[in-house]
């Protein structure tokens, strides 16, 4: 059938797929470098614990089978080691069921590890990575042109992402809808990047100009997509520009990337490729019967699933980041339905003295990516994921939320826990562990222009209460 595939997409589907693959090898990689100390055997919430509780039909995983360090290493470097060979070309070299065999394994692999990832694992961009790849598995290699229907599958999963974000935030928050939440977002967000600063400062004015520029991105093109070229196109591009803008002024691990990469797949490609003076696309031949079959059952099966997240959308009650299955095949996204006006951060400090007294020394432990010393200008991270600094912006937020690992954090910290510190940025206690540890919470702002030019500081901060007193080891809960 002529229409069931489409050699204009050709461009796009490459781009897409090899796109796709690298993300795979940096989420892979942030399972390998931090699993030890959040979800190991020896970590904060330990997979076999977790495991032991929750059954295999509640949360499907190669590690619900058989758990060690050494296998779940394994299979994190095998992702990342399948991920690089398939961005680099292996899924177009070899024959059409190996190269869908590729893609499944590498689904597999991250949906066993998400699933016994509990609250580190909890984040939007997780579903949305393995959603996206199952949808990957049937979009073929160089032996057939790109599937249409895969291809509007795709379209489907960006329309949601996009005009699911943009309800939420229309029935949360009121800033939204008065266009004022960009006054606070900047600064409040989880983990602000080096422009997140200068975007602060910039006039309040544009800052209602770009809210409004977020509610059409967000709610208006998004449908734009379903339409005929050359406008899906265009509508696509501009999805890149706002996301492209969102990547420039903070840190939100692989989430814009992947959009863009959605959004990309919507791109007629040769038409993207005479832009561009590239050669048009080769004729393909036509997509085997089993291959056809394989389609049509996924579009099936999508359109069965999609029931849950159509009717989320439709309800005054819109759940956020919500996967309806185990298998995380078709979820509702969106974030920011409610902003911050005030951001807070835990700051956690020991020291050496087995006593405290009014001139006992506390001496600050760093973490790579969430605010801490005012001098330092925050970093970029993403598509890279810092799961612990994430989660310490959640624990600013809500203490219970953090209840379940903040103190086995802090344990591991009295111990000079060799993989808890690789977490870290500093450890003010290379030698010998600390004999007590505390943890302040703090009211962070922003400099002002006056302020950083005076002070070279990024950040201000004034002290809100203490969140955690003095405590020795032994005497937090491991």
């Amino acid at each position: 059938m002529e229409w069931f595939t489409s050699s204009d997409y050709w461009l796009s589907r490459l781009v897409f797929q090899r796109g796709l693959a690298a993300l795979y090898v940096v989420a892979f990689l942030a399972a390998a470098l931090q699993f030890r100390a959040l979800i190991g055997e020896r970590g904060m919430l330990p997979v076999p614990e977790f495991t032991a509780r929750v059954p295999f039909r509640r949360s499907p995983s190669l590690f619900q089978l058989r758990y060690s360090d050494r296998l779940f290493a394994g299979c994190a470097w095998l992702g990342a080691a399948l991920g690089a060979a398939v961005a680099v070309g292996a899924a177009d070299a070899v024959p059409l069921p190996v190269a869908m065999g590729m893609w499944l394994l590498l689904w597999l692999l991250y949906l066993s590890i998400v699933n016994v990832g509990q609250l580190w694992y909890g984040f939007g961009w997780e579903s949305l990575l393995l959603e996206t790849g199952f949808l990957a598995v049937f979009l073929g290699n160089d032996e057939v042109a790109p599937p249409v229907l895969v291809l509007w599958l795709l379209r489907w999963l960006l329309f949601r992402v996009e005009f699911g974000a943009g309800l939420i935030k229309m029935r949360g928050d009121r800033c939204w809808r008065d266009l004022t939440c960009l006054y606070y977002h900047h600064e409040t967000q989880p983990m602000p990047g080096p422009l997140s600063w200068f975007f602060h400062r910039l006039p309040r004015p544009l800052h209602r100009v770009e809210t409004a520029a977020n509610h059409v991105a967000q709610l208006v093109v998004p449908v734009l997509l379903f339409t005929p070229q050359p406008v899906a196109g265009a509508a696509a591009g501009l999805i890149v520009v706002t996301q492209l803008w969102l990547v420039l002024s903070g840190n939100f691990s692989w989430l814009n990337w992947l959009t863009i990469l959605l959004a990309l797949s919507a791109v007629d490609g040769r038409r993207a490729a005479d832009a561009l003076g590239l050669p048009g696309p080769r004729d393909l031949p036509g997509p085997p019967v089993w291959y056809e079959v394989l389609v049509w059952a996924l579009v099936a099966l999508v359109a069965v699933l999609s029931y849950w997240p159509v009717r989320n959308l439709l309800s005054g009650r819109q759940l956020m980041n919500y996967s309806f299955t185990s298998l995380h095949l078709v979820n509702t996204y969106g974030a920011f339905g409610s902003i911050s006006r005030t951001r807070q951060e835990i700051v956690i400090e020991g020291t050496a003295d087995r006593v405290v007294t009014p001139g006992t020394v506390w001496r600050e432990y760093e973490f790579k990516g969430k605010p801490g010393d005012v001098r330092r200008m925050p970093r970029q991270y993403a598509p890279y994921h810092l799961r612990l600094d994430w989660m310490m912006w959640f624990a600013a937020l809500s203490p219970a939320y953090a209840r379940p690992w903040f103190e086995p954090l802090v344990g591991r910290l009295l111990e000079n826990d060799r993989d808890t510190l690789r977490l870290l940025r500093v450890n003010p206690f290379p030698g010998t562990p600390p004999s007590q540890i505390r943890a302040r919470l703090y009211l962070y702002r922003f400099t002002t222009w006056r302020e950083r030019r005076a002070t070279g500081a990024w950040w201000h901060r004034t002290l809100v209460r203490e969140f955690l007193p003095p405590v020795r080891a032994g005497r937090v809960r491991r």
